[in-house]
């Protein structure tokens, strides 16, 4: 029996050329087996007879043999940098930890079928060492550091921010690659830019994870007892509709502000609600090479 069968499966890839030797499925920079047409070459230069081109050694001044260089396509790191605050610890079906791990571990199925190697960095108000795991590939990296994540959000959290994060991607910074930065973002987001700035060399996609009890307000009932998910602290609202039109308003002021930051740098967020779907995911992706 195939336990991959049932598994969600999404399709990525670089919008840009990257660097690297190892074969694998994004567009690459360097020369060798591979459909993209690059240049013409001498023979000397690049004994492969088998890409000789003909007609283009005949035209050649001064005459010479030519062959066809071609870009091949190569593997890159994946790396998904998740936020395992106190407020990822909520959720109402499902906490919003344990959807991360649901991406983790299609992630690193969908990576291992890419050929590409995966790895992990965790934070809170600092960086998690010990949810760390460098980047590599195997068949159950995905699962291994999904179930890393499960035994995470058993545990209580701490309140979280951007020290964590900068620390993190400290080791990212100037790397090629994929790298998804998994988070709430339910944090100030004044330092943001100056972290993205130190990861320029990456494609990097933000995913923000929302819980549908988070973004909509209870539709029946007139007293919420609410707890601060960072802080802890307690307080009771009473929901008039008034409240109710300032929490959607909110909701919505919030989205806008982290759809504004990341577009100035290029970058278009995806957004998780409830549960993560590898189809949208996958579409995600196309759009973006569109």
């Amino acid at each position: 029996m195939n336990t991959f069968s049932a598994m969600p499966e999404f399709h990525y890839r670089l919008p840009m050329r990257a660097g690297g030797s190892r074969p694998g499925s994004h567009p690459g920079s360097s020369f060798g087996a591979g459909q993209a047409f690059a240049m013409h070459a001498r023979l000397f230069d690049h004994p492969d007879p088998r890409r000789m081109d003909l007609r283009a050694s005949m035209r050649a001044i001064p005459a010479e043999w030519l062959v066809r260089v071609h870009l091949q396509r190569v593997a890159v790191p994946v790396y998904v940098v998740i936020d395992v605050s106190a407020s990822m610890h909520f959720g109402l079906l499902k906490t919003k930890l344990d959807v991360a791990a649901d991406f983790v571990e299609a992630l690193g199925y969908s990576a291992f079928r890419a050929g590409d190697q995966v790895g992990m960095l965790a934070f809170d108000a600092t960086e998690r060492e010990e949810l760390y795991s460098p980047a590599r590939y195997g068949q159950g990296v995905g699962d291994v550091l999904a179930s890393l994540l499960r035994e995470a959000a058993r545990m209580p959290g701490v309140a979280g921010g951007i020290d964590g994060l900068e620390k993190s991607v400290a080791k990212l910074a100037g790397r090629q690659g994929i790298i998804f930065i998994v988070s709430d973002f339910h944090w100030p987001l004044t330092r943001l830019p100056k972290v993205l700035d130190t990861l320029t060399h990456a494609y990097v996609i933000p995913m923000i994870v929302w819980d549908r009890a988070e973004t909509e307000p209870p539709g029946h009932g007139s007293l919420l007892s609410v707890d601060d998910a960072e802080t802890g602290d307690r307080r009771t609202l009473w929901l008039r509709e008034k409240t109710r039109q300032d929490w959607r308003t909110g909701v919505l002021r919030r989205r806008a502000e982290i759809n504004s930051l990341f577009d100035k740098r290029g970058l278009q967020p995806f957004y998780i609600e409830g549960a993560f779907s590898a189809e949208a995911l996958s579409r995600y992706f196309l759009e973006a090479a569109a």
